[in-house]
């Protein structure tokens, strides 16, 4: 989006603001001189408890809140956590949007998952099959939470005329991302165990799972240009994928990585752990539609750029 002295609100909360998302999209809402952007950090409101929403919104006068905060992991840290996640996630969300709307914000931007989903969808994954089935298991409880903002926001808009959408975003990467081998996803994981690898001269990595499974990744940049997009311009009831279309399998995402951190020893594959939903793809006609939306970040670009950064940041010793 063009830098302009224009954005519809004003005031503006972004849950989440201060994490990975976050900061590309606050960096996004920067363009806009008028804007002003409040941050909520985690040890001064705790959004679980309502009476720290309430707090928060009575505080800040919101005219706009994006909602990016999540409680979220790989598929082990999923497993591990079914309950928390599912809590955390559902009450946050929900609590917020009630308290929005008793707050007499305008708009409210909920940033959902692809892992909401059914476990057997058609790819191209399209908003509208989103009620089609249950949820891959192994991360049922968060998706499922994230999507009762859906129900929240729609019902909301039906009883109450409040302005709430919810955006799916597919996995996301890029600088910044979280490399923290027992909690982050794919890339990250699997740029971290290339590099220490290459580093250290370890003859081999390994990798949950067959390879054989497809995800589509989206560059973090290009899904905080959809969010602002989204809120800017975006007012119907209708759910939105952000994706940009591109389906690779494990393997193939290996390969790649391997090749750009220069790490040239061996994957050993371990097809006794899960490896989650068979495919992932999104149908990303909507955005495009609705507000103009196309991922530009080809994969190995944004892959290059991650790898860099993470390089950098970790110039001495890897300790995340």
């Amino acid at each position: 989006m063009n830098a302009t002295p224009e954005f519809p609100y004003r005031k503006i909360v972004v849950t989440g603001g201060a994490g990975f998302l976050g900061r590309f999209v606050i960096e996004k809402l920067k363009a806009y001189p008028q804007v002003e952007v409040f941050v909520p950090r985690s040890r001064e409101y705790n959004l679980i408890e309502g009476s720290e929403v309430k707090r928060l919104l009575s505080e800040a006068k919101p005219d706009m809140v994006i909602h990016l905060a999540a409680v979220v992991g790989g598929i082990g840290h999923n497993q591990q956590n079914p309950g928390r996640f599912f809590y955390d996630n559902l009450v946050m969300g929900a609590q917020l949007i009630e308290q929005s709307r008793l707050h007499g914000v305008r708009k409210f931007v909920a940033t959902g998952t692809v892992c909401s989903y059914p476990k057997f969808t058609p790819v191209p994954f399209k908003e509208d099959d989103l009620w089609n089935g249950y949820p891959e298991e192994t991360n049922a409880p968060y998706g499922l939470a994230k999507k009762m903002m859906l129900v929240q926001a729609q019902a909301y808009r039906q009883q109450y005329g409040f302005n709430a959408i919810l955006l799916l975003p597919a996995n996301l990467y890029g600088p910044g991302d979280n490399f923290d081998l027992e909690t982050s996803h794919v890339i990250p994981a699997l740029i971290r165990k290339c590099v220490e690898a290459r580093r250290t001269g370890s003859p081999f990595v390994e990798v949950w799972g067959s390879g054989n499974v497809t995800r589509e990744f989206l560059y973090v940049e290009d899904c905080a240009e959809g969010i602002v997009r989204a809120a800017a311009v975006y007012d119907a009831s209708d759910p939105v994928n952000l994706g940009n279309g591109r389906e690779v399998t494990i393997k193939e995402l290996v390969k790649i990585i391997a090749l750009l951190t220069g790490f040239q020893g061996e994957i050993r594959w371990q097809p006794s752990k899960p490896e989650g939903q068979q495919r992932r793809q999104l149908d990303t006609t909507r955005a495009c539609e609705k507000f103009g939306f196309r991922a530009l970040t080809p994969l190995e670009d944004g892959l290059r750029r991650t790898i860099d950064w993470f390089e950098h940041a970790y110039q001495t010793e890897i300790a995340v």
